[in-house]
């Protein structure tokens, strides 16, 4: 099998996805998001982020609903908490937010089978101009690689549309993470990178499901995991934000799953 060949085949094992699952995408995406706005009045300084994960917990049970992270790989908590120079992945625990905090919060739930997956920012009290430049920039980056979404676009589309508008704003994206395929499977194909150049890359097709969710820094793109395995650092300890959306690709577009309900998607941020 040449190289073309297998390419072909490999993309030809991207499950597309119908009206079922769409509908089932809905109501799992809705229920992050709804999760996610409980939780902004929430983060405070004085909070611990165990706290909060334990919120996401007491949530999905209270909607016959299960974290996908939960014992995930290993992973032991409900939610991945990332602050500051945390680029995605952070474990909660026992630290307290404190004054000028940014923290990334991602959950993953599963309901009636499927996943919903989103991300998105908080402040702890007021931060600092640049925290919250970098806050807008991520989110910014994030809807316009879902605007790239449609049939005929490449994957590439996509991360040239994150890349050139985060870099044109002099921050960096990370390449060692990628949004995925997900449905009933938590991490599916497609990949998708959130840098490359138009018209690489796979072609999208009606159908398809898939998360995008840029982590963009302040500093130099580079990364490292620490000791647990699983927090990823910058390695600059610039900071780190991200946003991410859960998408099926429709006839004429996309369609987000994880809007929030009360259009807090990005919630306040307030400079010191």
């Amino acid at each position: 099998m040449t190289n073309l060949e297998f390419a072909a085949a490999r993309d030809a094992s991207i499950e597309l996805h119908g009206s079922e699952a769409f509908e089932g995408m809905r109501r799992a995406g809705r229920l992050v998001a709804e999760c996610l706005d409980l939780l902004v009045p929430e983060v405070q300084p004085g909070v611990t982020t165990e706290a909060l994960d334990e919120m996401v917990y007491a949530f999905a049970e209270a909607n016959n609903a299960i974290p996908a992270t939960l014992n995930y790989r290993g992973y032991t908590k409900s939610s991945c908490i990332s602050l500051n120079h945390v680029v995605c992945h952070g474990i909660p625990g026992a630290r307290a937010l404190k004054d000028g905090d940014v923290l990334n919060i991602d959950v993953t739930m599963i309901l009636d089978g499927w996943h919903g997956d989103s991300s998105r920012m908080y402040a702890a009290g007021p931060v600092s101009r640049a925290a919250q430049r970098l806050i807008e920039v991520t989110h910014e980056s994030l809807m316009r690689g879902v605007a790239a979404v449609k049939p005929g676009a490449t994957t590439g589309d996509i991360g040239h549309a994150i890349q050139s508008y985060a870099e044109s704003q002099r921050c960096s994206v990370v390449r060692d993470f990628c949004g995925h395929g997900l449905g009933r499977v938590f991490h599916d194909r497609p990949n998708i990178l959130h840098y490359g150049q138009p018209g690489e890359g796979l072609a999208l097709q009606p159908g398809m499901l898939f998360t995008i969710e840029p982590m963009i820094n302040l500093g130099k793109p580079h990364v490292k995991i620490l000791s647990d395995g699983w927090t990823a650092v910058t390695r600059d300890r610039s900071l780190s934000a991200q946003f991410e959306h859960t998408v099926g690709v429709t006839e004429d577009g996309c369609e987000i799953f994880t809007l929030s309900p009360k259009d807090l998607f990005q919630p306040p941020v307030h400079t010191s």
